[in-house]
């Protein structure tokens, strides 16, 4: 067992910017009642659902869409994100952002008609 108070007190002492908005924390407890942790960036879901203002995602995401996000909105989740991702390249990080927004139920007109230009240019050269 830790000391939950001195936890509860470092924990909102290192979150207190991020008040409302979920987060995911590693925490590491040692034999001598001392502990660890880290805070790492909200998931992906709660931030889409913050930057395209709904409550909840759809729910059959593949056939009735709730909500709309731009590539400013995607890349400024992605930059986020980006230190507890497994890659260090913005557009893959975009991409995974991207999965996530279609599994939720968002859609990205933007990002599908590039998707679908970049096909007829690769299609026709």
């Amino acid at each position: 067992m830790i000391n939950l108070q001195e936890f509860i007190k470092s924990f909102n002492a290192q979150t207190q910017y991020q008040t409302g908005m979920v987060v995911t924390t590693v925490i590491t407890c040692y034999s001598d009642r001392s502990f660890t942790f880290s805070v790492k960036s909200p998931p992906a879901a709660v931030l889409l659902k913050a930057a395209a203002k709904i409550a909840k995602g759809s729910g059959e995401p593949n056939r009735d869409k709730v909500a709309s996000v731009t590539m400013d909105q995607i890349r400024e989740i992605a930059q986020t994100k980006l230190p507890d991702l497994n890659t260090t390249d913005l557009d893959a990080a975009m991409r995974m952002v991207e999965g996530s927004r279609s599994q939720y139920g968002a859609y990205n007109w933007i990002a599908r008609l590039s998707r679908m230009t970049r096909r007829m240019t690769l299609a026709y050269t």
